[in-house]
């Protein structure tokens, strides 16, 4: 994440000495016009960045943009534009693609000027996309032909002939194309021969009259380049596989006309870094037929010398199974790549980005909120949150540096409202980073679902709480789209990224004034947990998640029961799992006695966590009211430290400390283990790490 000129925790990409992975493959040190070592001179892997949402690609991309922009020819598009979502007003969908316009704004991007180098020049390219363009044309409309055409034709303009050429060859074209039609002659034919005509005019330019020859190779074209282009434009026309094949000799054109430019001495030596093509968001179109196009090529021994690196959403897609994969710092040197020569989607090397550090969160809060006291365990709490998101804890940061200090708690800033831009009124922090995490268009199932554990209490969510027609089928699909999106799979919760979870949840108790939704959500699930008719163990275990929602609804006497009355019988781990367990219920907003909003400063867990309340509660008769008293304390305790919307409280952690303790001294067969979190779990909890529960071999319970 970019912060006052830094791209934290991306190290291993942007690094110059030694050379991160960037570098070493465009062959320039980023931000200057110094050559670096070559990693892999004959033959690059395409890198594809992966990860879920929020975790950087975007901003690694535009880091690299912003890199080598004037160094060396670089273009950046994000699959998801709407530019590449539909054609323009006018422009017929057979001779449109979603792949043809990104090559367009690719080469035009490309074509700019860099140090010691002019324009770079897409005959071949241009050649392609005016036949695939000519295909649509039904009419006479000079006009509208040569809006399209002079956008075109400005690939193949050296920067010395702007001003007249490109006026003259769109009105020759324009011309021969309006007489063609009012003749009732082909409009395909004569662009075609005006276009192949243009580019060959000229004898002083020999890299353009092999241009002009380039389409002669085209499948069946028979060594006449207007055929190749007519076939390339009836192959586009026809959709479904016979487009993908046009489509990938287009890409083709591309990667011809930049080996051409950097063909030769002279070219070379005033080119020093390669050409650097970025794709953000490439799990969209026109993402995953560009990468196959390349990907393919490669295989069959067309090689080229062009930096692909693109975004994906996600671990990756079936395409590119057989890709090699490495994470983030296992490139930082080396990249390790070697290509299965039968496998062309090996040709791909992924790269998966990591959460941030602690230490990167600290720098990034401490650089954004420069002008503000921050709290000292701030950072980290926001990390525990967030997990290292890179977008979370930027917008946490930003939320800090407009609301410290008035703002207490992680819940007060992801609440608040943060303005991102001048012009933008703001909006409550945690809609801000769902509307970028998310599904935008399952937002609301997701909000719901939250709060589920697996697909099946997912489903009785669904029945109590969304549309009849969003059914099992559905929640399903939602958990498939989930794992394609990049979030993690985890036993025991429908939404397997914490961060994202607690959002979801935070909207859901935010959905309605009265919170109606909120406790709705829980007691179906409270319901779904409760099956007084099954005593077996199945059912024993499903008591835990059942007192999981009651607390979540402020209601605690159930679990203080539940751990009071097992403390001596169940073993000491799965209590001490049990406890961590429950105590994870969300706390969004503190209440009072009867479940209202409580607007207050103070916690009321942290309260009854350091026993202020113990004079006003009457244990129940026949219990030892000592060991309740202690495990109430416990519960409020753990439940206060581990909300992630919460800082710690140092009072609250030395009072666990001291009540782990005792129990200990309670448990014989359990001291071990007791002891052990008494010392553990308050240093993690001031930490912002999850509180352990030891293994066997860590610990010494008999």
């Amino acid at each position: 994440m970019r912060v006052a000129g830094r791209l934290h925790g991306r190290g291993a990409l942007f690094d110059t000495d030694p050379a991160g992975l960037a570098p070493r493959l465009v062959g320039l040190r980023p931000h200057q016009h110094r050559t670096a070592k070559s990693e892999h001179p004959q033959e690059l892997p395409l890198v594809v960045l992966t990860g879920a949402r929020g975790l950087g690609k975007s901003a690694v991309l535009r880091e690299l943009r912003d890199a080598y922009k004037g160094h060396t020819p670089v273009a950046l598009i994000d699959c998801e534009h709407g530019e590449f979502a539909a054609p323009a007003e006018g422009r017929p969908a057979e001779a449109w693609s979603p792949v043809s316009q990104a090559l367009l704004v690719i080469a035009e991007q490309l074509a700019e000027p860099v140090t010691g180098a002019g324009r770079l020049q897409f005959p071949r390219l241009m050649s392609g996309l005016v036949a695939v363009a000519a295909g649509g044309w039904r009419d006479a409309d000079s006009e509208r032909i040569r809006r399209e055409v002079e956008r075109i034709l400005l690939l193949n303009e050296s920067g010395s002939w702007i001003a007249g050429f490109a006026g003259r060859w769109a009105g020759r074209v324009a011309a021969k194309v309006a007489a063609a039609a009012t003749g009732g002659g082909p409009l395909l034919s004569s662009a075609v021969e005006a276009t192949l005509e243009s580019i060959s005019d000229s004898v002083v330019h020999r890299r353009r009259q092999r241009a002009s020859t380039w389409y002669r190779d085209y499948p069946n074209a028979g060594r006449n380049a207007r055929r190749g282009l007519m076939l390339l434009s009836d192959h586009f026309r026809a959709g479904g596989t016979s487009r993908e094949h046009a489509e990938r000799y287009l890409v083709r054109a591309l990667l011809a006309d930049l080996g051409e430019a950097y063909a030769g001495v002279l070219p070379r030596m005033q080119r020093i870094g390669r050409p650097l093509v970025l794709l953000d968001n490439a799990q969209s179109a026109p993402g995953p037929r560009l990468v196959d196009a390349v990907l393919r090529d490669r295989s069959e021994g067309l090689p080229d010398q062009v930096v692909f690196i693109a975004g994906l959403r996600g671990e990756g897609r079936p395409a590119l199974r057989n890709a090699v994969r490495r994470a983030l710092p296992e490139v930082a040197r080396h990249s390790g790549w070697t290509p299965d020569p039968a496998a062309p989607s090996s040709r791909a090397l992924l790269v998966s980005l990591p959460p941030l550090s602690p230490d990167d969160t600290l720098h990034i809060i401490g650089s954004v909120c420069a002008e503000v006291p921050v709290p000292p365990q701030l950072p980290h709490a926001a990390h525990r949150l967030t997990g290292g998101n890179p977008l979370g804890i930027a917008l946490l940061a930003e939320s800090a540096a407009q609301r410290l200090p008035a703002a207490a708690s992680l819940g007060e800033l992801l609440t608040a409202h943060v303005r991102l831009h001048e012009d933008h009124d703001g909006e409550p922090t945690y809609l801000a980073l769902l509307d970028r995490l998310v599904p935008t268009d399952r937002l609301d199932e997701l909000t719901v679902l939250a709060a589920a554990h697996d697909h099946d209490s997912a489903c009785a969510l669904a029945d109590a709480l969304l549309p009849d027609d969003f059914g099992p089928a559905d929640v399903r699909a939602l958990q498939t789209r989930l794992v394609e999106e990049g979030l993690p799979e985890v036993p025991g919760q429908f939404v397997g990224d914490p961060f994202v979870r607690t959002l979801l949840l935070l909207r859901l108790h935010h959905g309605d004034t009265d919170h109606g939704q909120w406790r709705t959500a829980h007691e179906a699930l409270i319901a779904y947990y409760t099956d007084a008719a099954d005593d077996t163990d199945a059912a024993a275990g499903r008591v835990r998640y059942r007192l999981h929602h009651e607390l979540a609804l402020g209601v605690s006497d159930s679990a203080v029961a539940h751990l009071r009355d097992t403390f001596h019988t169940v073993d000491t781990r799965a209590w001490l799992s049990s406890l961590r367990f429950i105590a994870s219920a969300p706390y969004f907003h503190a209440h009072d006695a009867e479940g209202h909003d409580f607007a207050g400063p103070d916690d009321r867990r942290a309260t009854i966590a350091l026993g202020r309340t113990d004079a006003g509660h009457e244990p129940p008769q026949g219990v030892d009211a000592a060991l309740h008293l202690r495990i109430r304390r416990l519960l409020h305790a753990v439940w206060q430290l581990t909300d992630p919307l919460a800082l710690p409280d140092a009072k609250v952690c030395d009072r666990l400390r001291f009540e782990l303790e005792q129990l200990s001294n309670l448990r014989p067969a359990g001291n071990a283990l007791l002891w052990r979190a008494s010392r553990d779990w308050p240093e993690d909890a001031l930490a912002g790490r999850p509180l352990r529960v030891l293994d066997d071999d860590e610990d010494g319970e008999g």
